[in-house]
């Protein structure tokens, strides 16, 4: 589907009715004025929808905005960055729990109607004394052009804000749809894992709204991984609030057809931006996958080879080694023949037939050089495929990653832990 879409600015504020703002709280350095608390708020009422992590260790706003949402009806969103409130016990639900009340309280709407994310360090309270004293000033700063505040507010180990938003036609209504997500690391497809938040000032209802998340997450969010950790936060949240005055969008129409793609289309840019900036990553890899005897066994092959150390290194040192990725796929508990299995680097075999192909080695090595390439896999086996956007994995990453002892020591001064 080939749809004129406008890219406009805005972000999350892109569709009409939404505004937002972020304050400094000093979460993880009270000396820092570093953005690090962000709400979204529409201005009229919403249907709401989210997917989250399928990790069984949930943190605390995971587990009390899911429990939110079966109303269906949130008109905020408030995120922290710095801390993930979790593995914080009963006290970590107390705080999200508040984060929730007060800033409902202070706009004159329910608990139930505010979404709470956070993302950061896991096992650390958080530091509630630097930020309950900021919910004021993040309601009264509420603006319709600070989109890009808010998605400064969530990063954490990000290098730049990651924001993309459109507009098009519908029938002679103009429909926006816009959002922001953060996410380099602990990265791998289990249900979106980041944090992303997607506005729109369509009118549709809330179980066609959750249909199209769903789907759009699954062809998006749930194809990216950078290093194979599903954090215990991820979550994307996203509100339609009926602005545009469209007749509401309904299953099995062409406008309901044209709108999921919409979605899809901007969370495919979220989710883009998202690889391309993983922790201390130089290559961009989409691995396809073909010909195996179900879309599952194709799954099974991308998600072990995506996530192989051994392949990922490989793609850093810039060497088409087609033996790391044959091996991956023989324990990926796909059914395979290796001797129909061909692995292709772009448009040139590096494997046939489960064996070294007539291509030069350097043509080879000219492609995996490049910044982005892609590796297709035949398993010869079906019509099964399926396709994964992930990462190469450098020697920068394993330093960035080392310690997060400075953080502790930071909780401890507070008298946190």
């Amino acid at each position: 589907m080939d749809l004129p879409y406008h890219r406009i600015k805005g972000g999350v504020c892109a569709a009409r009715k939404f505004s937002a703002n972020a304050v400094s709280c000093g979460i993880k350095n009270p000396d820092s004025d570093r953005l690090d608390l962000g709400l979204i708020f529409s201005e009229v009422d919403c249907c709401s929808a989210g997917m989250f992590t399928q990790n069984r260790v949930k943190a605390a706003p995971v587990r009390l905005t899911h429990s939110h949402l079966k109303s269906g009806d949130l008109r905020m969103i408030i995120v922290n960055s710095g801390n993930a409130n979790a593995c914080t016990g009963p006290s970590g639900l107390a705080d999200a729990r508040t984060m929730a009340k007060s800033t409902g309280n202070l706009l004159g709407f329910k608990r139930r109607q505010v979404g709470v994310c956070s993302t950061g360090v896991i096992g650390l309270p958080l530091p509630m004394m630097r930020i309950t004293p900021k919910f004021e000033e993040l309601v009264e700063g509420l603006g319709p052009k600070k989109g890009n505040e808010f998605a400064r507010s969530i990063l954490t180990s990000d290098t730049h804000e990651k924001e993309f938003a459109i507009s098009f036609d519908l029938n002679g209504t103009r429909i926006r749809v816009g959002g922001c997500a953060k996410g380099a690391g602990m990265i791998n497809p289990n249900m979106a894992t980041m944090l992303a938040f997607i506005t729109t000032d369509a009118n549709i209802n809330q179980g066609d709204l959750r249909k199209a998340v769903f789907e759009a997450t699954d062809e998006t969010f749930n194809r990216i991984t950078i290093d194979g950790d599903t954090s215990t936060n991820d979550s994307v949240l996203v509100l339609a609030n009926g602005a545009a005055k469209n007749p509401e969008l309904k299953r099995g129409t062409k406008d309901y057809d044209h709108f999921a793609h919409a979605l899809r289309f901007v969370m495919n840019k979220l989710t883009k931006a998202i690889v391309r900036d993983g922790e201390r990553v130089t290559k961009f890899v989409t691995l396809e996958i073909v010909g195996a005897r179900s879309n599952l066994d194709a799954q099974k092959v991308a998600r072990t080879v995506a996530n192989s150390a051994l392949v990922k290194s490989s793609w850093n040192g810039e060497d088409p080694n087609w033996g790391r990725i044959i091996h991956a796929i023989g324990y990926s508990g796909a059914k395979i023949r290796e001797e129909h299995i061909n692995i292709s680097f772009g448009t040139k075999l590096a494997c046939q037939n489960g064996m070294q192909a007539k291509t030069n080695p350097e043509v080879l090595r000219n492609i995996v050089s490049k910044p982005e390439f892609k590796i297709t896999i035949d398993l010869g086996l079906g019509e099964g495929s399926d396709y994964i956007l992930t990462t190469d994995l450098s020697p920068e990453y394993v330093d960035f990653n080392r310690s997060e002892y400075s953080y502790w020591k930071q909780a401890h001064k507070d008298g946190l832990v």
